[in-house]
């Protein structure tokens, strides 16, 4: 994301606030949906990643549902995307989260051959068509360095292994679906299909649909976006199945902002700044993955001619942004906004230490800057008891 931003429109923001750019937002779903065509698939949304029902209906005009990773996200889907298709995959089910989960999913994808088992009965006894699924896992890293990442690393709890399938219990099965890739381009995905024809070819004749998962950076700029057609098209033609993806990232990438403000700075070998936003509760994934999200108008540490350590409020330590530079002395109230924010950011949001939850907003040219929820005292007590 580079720095041409609406200024006006994003400092004029008091509070920290996430901020979701809907021309982005647009700009993403279009791309999206004109591979959709022209591969002959179907996208979803991958709400683990992005969750936000003011949007749903915007989003909902160019995907064909929304994939889900539990009982709340597939009522989110079922409720705010209505008459959209609702997938659903979680590790394990509770019986009375699964029983929840047959009046919401379209498709409801099992981990393992024992979960498939255990509640074969009660799909059968739902009262909809559900079309069900299993995840497999071809045992093919094609990651580096986001190893908390990989679902086929070595001893993952995700998918099934080709030593452990089991063809004779795949009567009232019509789908596999792997999952293997984080923010990988095309090439990634042509060489795990490699490893999952491989290992399972023999079994995808006998199923009506493949679902390639998330992870597919489809909307970054120089992702090889013509290899992906092509794949999904030769799927579709050599097996005869559908395809399905899943992205979560390339729906809303680039597409938000998290606007926070310098509350103080103190010198300790270099000159730290502490934020009204935190790593640890707003932006978990800088400690996860980890990363270092941009700021607007700054540069890398050392490249301009003052130098910032930035992070958050919280008595965590470790709750540190990363090290930035600008080119002139920053005031404490100063506004910094940090970039591709819509991802991976407010599903993850907590209240450690009482911290506030930042607002949610929408920016659009033609319609200004919309708050749509703010949050307080109620908001961090309701979750305690």
């Amino acid at each position: 994301m580079n720095d041409t931003l609406p200024p006006a429109a994003l400092y004029t923001l008091d509070s920290p606030a996430y901020v979701i750019d809907i021309d982005r937002l647009t700009e993403n779903l279009r791309l999206l949906r004109d591979v959709r065509e022209r591969a002959g698939c179907r996208i979803l949304l991958a709400q683990k990643a992005f969750s936000m029902p003011a949007v749903y209906p915007l989003i909902g005009e160019y995907l064909d549902g929304t994939t889900a990773s539990g009982l709340y996200e597939a009522r989110l889907g079922a409720e705010e995307m209505p008459g959209k298709e609702v997938h659903v995959y979680k590790p394990a089910y509770t019986e009375r989260e699964l029983e929840a989960l047959t009046g919401l999913a379209d498709h409801i994808l099992f981990n393992s051959f024992s979960q498939w088992q255990r509640f074969r009965p009660l799909i059968e006894r739902a009262p909809r068509k559900i079309s069900c699924g299993l995840r497999i896992n071809p045992a093919f890293s094609t990651q580096e360095g986001h190893e908390i990442y990989d679902p086929c690393a070595p001893g993952s709890r995700l998918g099934i292994t080709r030593e452990n399938f089991r063809p004779g219990l795949l009567d009232g099965i019509e789908g596999l679906h792997f999952h293997t890739l984080c923010e990988q381009d095309s090439d990634a995905l042509s060489a795990t299909l490699a490893a999952v024809e491989e290992k399972f070819s023999e079994f995808l004749p006998r199923m009506k649909w493949l679902n390639f998962g998330g992870g597919h950076h489809i909307t970054r700029p120089g992702y090889d976006v013509e290899r992906l057609i092509r794949e999904v098209r030769r799927i579709r033609e050599k097996y005869g199945v559908e395809v399905i993806l899943e992205p979560g990232e390339a729906v809303a990438l680039n597409a938000g902002y998290l606007v926070g403000h310098l509350l103080d700075t103190v010198e300790n070998g270099m000159t730290v700044g502490i934020l009204d936003v935190s790593a640890a509760c707003h932006m978990p994934d800088v400690l996860e993955m980890p990363y270092r999200p941009h700021i607007i108008g700054s540069g890398l540490p050392g490249e301009k001619k003052y130098t910032y350590r930035f992070g958050g409020p919280t008595c965590l330590a470790g709750d540190i942004i990363g090290d930035y530079s600008f080119d002139r002395p920053l005031e404490r109230g100063e506004t910094l906004i940090f970039t591709d924010m819509a991802i991976y950011s407010f599903v993850k949001n907590n209240t450690f230490n009482g911290m506030p939850l930042p607002a949610l907003a929408l920016y659009s040219k033609e319609k200004g800057l919309q708050m749509v929820k703010e949050f307080g005292y109620e908001d961090f007590r309701s979750r305690l008891g």
